[in-house]
């Protein structure tokens, strides 16, 4: 038996009516418990069972999150998840399940079915709450992003979820009451909009960071470069990210400004290359010159390196030019000097040993006495 309310201007019933409620509700229980008290006794033992067993489900979740160790894996982050189950939506649930048994009167089904709504709604905030932050946090802590600056960040964004969700939940909650949440909802939005104006920095560093964290174009002690600086990731904060330049001084980008750029992450350079050019001396023989890729090549890999270019340039001002360039595996670019250096010195030693000189540019000036004849810039020989 139900009994049609009123309601005020806020949407919410009069108290007259809820005090007929309540009379109402009482009756059709008693009526019920003596009509059906056998049915009753069923359902409520089924209903123990559901509630012991649900129970034994979220310990197996807390254990589960022992197993995880922490917040280093999934194990962690599902059994947290199931841990944080209420006690009030364990005993709605269990006694949801067993009401269509029970036969219950439409005031207490309507009653089991709205409490069940609202633990339903805050539970499944308290779960995705739980899956985000486990989430975010999970990426945190693998792949060098120990003690960063967004590590200690997630304490906001934590704070973020949690409201985000329970408005959410409770928008719902209200709406099962019978309150018109058109209005409630048109202001969450214009008061949304506002703030995300007059934030929108914060938010657009803040989401900036989360790309940061989730793509991960580049990690804590990663060398980068872009623009025309460089140098190695110090710190990922939740506004900022902190660079220390290869020459000392600390460099302090926004992450919006950051992502903006194009970023050369040189810490996954597969390997480095080097080009080298060389002049040799017109004079050379062409067989001699013909030798030289060969030569490189063999120079080149006996000092560490691969080589991927060994041939001509073309014709210069005062020599043949040719050109090396060769690779060294990884991103140590110290030791890609190295490797150059070996290769320079023992160019100039084969060089050597085999009569090949690098030129340089010269000059040679002539001067002319008074009649027009040229004065020679070294003697001349005497004629016996």
């Amino acid at each position: 038996m139900t009994t049609p309310t009123n309601r005020n201007a806020a949407g919410f019933p009069k108290s007259e009516d809820l005090q007929i409620q309540a009379e109402t509700f009482a009756n059709d229980s008693w009526t019920w418990a003596q009509s059906h008290w056998l049915q009753i006794l069923i359902a409520a033992g089924v209903a123990i069972a559901v509630f012991f067993l649900l129970h034994a489900i979220k310990g197996w979740g807390a254990r589960l999150c022992r197993k995880g160790e922490g917040v280093a894996n999934w194990y962690a982050i599902i059994g947290r998840a199931i841990s944080k189950t209420g006690n009030f939506f364990i005993l709605m649930t269990s006694i949801r399940l067993v009401t269509g048994y029970a036969g219950p009167p439409q005031m207490v089904e309507s009653t089991v079915e709205f409490l069940f709504t609202i633990s339903a709604a805050f539970q499944c905030a308290i779960w995705l709450r739980e899956l985000i932050f486990g989430a975010i946090e999970h990426k945190t802590s693998a792949d060098n992003y120990h003690g960063s600056g967004l590590a200690s960040a997630l304490g906001i964004i934590r704070i973020l979820i949690t409201v985000v969700l329970f408005a959410i939940a409770a928008v719902m909650v209200l709406g099962n009451l019978g309150v018109n949440v058109t209005g409630l909802i048109a202001g969450l939005g214009v008061g949304g909009i506002a703030i995300g104006l007059a934030a929108q920095g914060i938010f657009a560093n803040l989401f900036a960071a989360l790309t940061i964290l989730f793509d991960r174009p580049f990690r804590v002690g990663d060398k980068i470069r872009f623009d025309r600086n460089s140098g190695t990731v110090v710190s990922i904060g939740l506004m900022s990210t902190r660079i220390r330049s290869f020459v000392g001084e600390e460099l302090v980008f926004s992450n919006k400004q950051l992502l903006d750029k194009l970023i050369e992450n040189l810490s996954l350079r597969h390997h480095t290359r080097t080009k080298l050019p060389i002049g040799v001396a017109y004079e050379t023989p062409v067989e001699k010159l013909e030798a030289l890729p060969a030569m490189f090549k063999e120079i080149v890999e006996t000092a560490g390196g691969t080589l991927s270019r060994a041939s001509t340039e073309g014709f210069g001002a005062s020599s043949i030019d040719f050109v090396i360039e060769f690779d060294v595996e990884g991103d140590d670019v110290p030791h890609a000097q190295q490797v150059r250096d070996r290769i320079i010195f023992a160019i100039l030693r084969k060089f050597a040993a085999e009569g090949i000189s690098i030129p340089y540019p010269t000059q040679t000036s002539y001067t002319a006495a008074p009649d027009g004849k040229f004065i020679l810039p070294y003697p001349e020989e005497v004629k016996a």
